[in-house]
């Protein structure tokens, strides 16, 4: 278990709006590291990776009174973490399999990041088109009544039945999709999450590294001996923590094979989610929420000013996590899937 500071509980961590400045550090870099990697200072909590799980749990950490220290291989948000859907949602498909409590329990973290970050975390409204050939409109009905109900909803507009003959949302569709459903979940910009929590964190008094590889860890007097090479300078710095997290994302069993006592059985299975940013396909903010032909679902929605984001598909990825890229087979599948429905086709 981890070591709670007196008093400790719900945790204070709360995520900074990067519009404002932020106050002026008290250390510059050099003795930042020196007290970070000092062999007579022992860390509560040691995080190995600066992704969103490792950033929110370093901020949750240090916000509840634990002595955190987070490194990351590179920069922060580096992998996943800035490549996702951009979309904070409550997960609507995993309704079919009856994961109620996990859409569920999204559907809360989704309310408490609107609440901590407004400036981040965005309402948006799905449209989601009725094809005939799979499922009916009554299980969609349904399912967007279970999705609209599963969680308090205090701030988002809730689910409903549409004519594309006379909605706004039908001007961008082929004439053949004549009904439909509006739907509300969020976007947000995945990467800035990342930062603020890691921002939050070091409001806390959490130590924060980039481009500092994790090498080992062993348990030494009742506790983890850390090394990391600093990327830059390819030298190698050790500290002390009473318990370790791995959050290294792809990586996870890389990092596993290199602690202590832990042995690794199992394979992590990867998959290749991939996205195309096309050019602006509609006017308005609403996204789109897409029946594909192979069974499927797929989202189209507004990204940055002047772009459309369309994904994601779903293939496995056996090499490195680093290497991973779109291939043109993708590319042909989001573009035939997003032609199916958009009356000017995307190009």
């Amino acid at each position: 278990m981890l070591p709670m500071a007196p008093g400790a509980g719900r945790s204070t961590c709360s995520l900074p709006n990067m519009g404002a400045p932020e106050p002026a550090p008290a250390e510059s870099p050099d003795e930042n590291e020196k007290r970070m990697t000092s062999k007579t200072e022992t860390y509560d909590l040691f995080v190995i990776g600066g992704g969103i799980n490792g950033a929110a749990i370093a901020c949750d950490a240090a916000g509840r009174g634990l002595k955190v220290a987070l490194a990351e291989m590179s920069d922060f948000a580096e992998g996943t973490s800035s490549r996702s859907s951009k979309l904070i949602h409550g997960g609507l498909r995993y309704l079919e399999t009856y994961d109620f409590k996990l859409v569920r329990d999204a559907l809360i973290e989704r309310e408490i990041l609107m609440r901590k970050a407004p400036h981040l975390v965005w309402p948006l409204r799905l449209v989601l088109p009725h094809v005939a050939s799979q499922r009916p409109r009554w299980l969609i009905r349904l399912g967007l009544f279970i999705y609209d109900h599963l969680a308090q909803r205090k701030v988002l507009k809730r689910s409903e039945s549409i004519d594309f003959r006379k909605h706004p949302s039908g001007a961008a569709l082929k004439p053949q999709y004549r009904h439909g459903f509006a739907y509300s979940d969020c976007r947000g910009d995945d990467s800035r999450l990342v930062i603020a929590n890691l921002l939050g964190a070091q409001r806390h008094g959490a130590r924060i590294l980039a481009r500092h590889r994790f090498l080992s860890a062993e348990r030494v007097d009742e506790r983890w001996r850390v090394a990391l090479r600093r990327v830059k300078s390819g030298t190698v710095a050790e500290i002390a923590a009473k318990a370790l997290v791995n959050a290294a994302g792809p990586w996870v069993i890389d990092v596993a094979r290199n602690i202590e006592g832990m042995k690794v059985s199992r394979r992590l299975r990867m998959v290749r989610g991939s996205h195309i940013v096309v050019p602006r396909q509609w006017q308005g903010e609403h996204g789109y929420f897409l029946q594909t032909r192979d069974g499927r679902l797929m989202e189209a929605f507004p990204y940055e000013s002047d772009f459309t984001l369309i994904g994601t598909t779903d293939e496995p990825w056996d090499e490195a996590p680093e290497k991973v890229a779109i291939s043109d087979e993708e590319i042909d599948y989001l573009l035939a899937e997003a032609n199916e429905f958009l009356r000017k086709p995307v190009r």
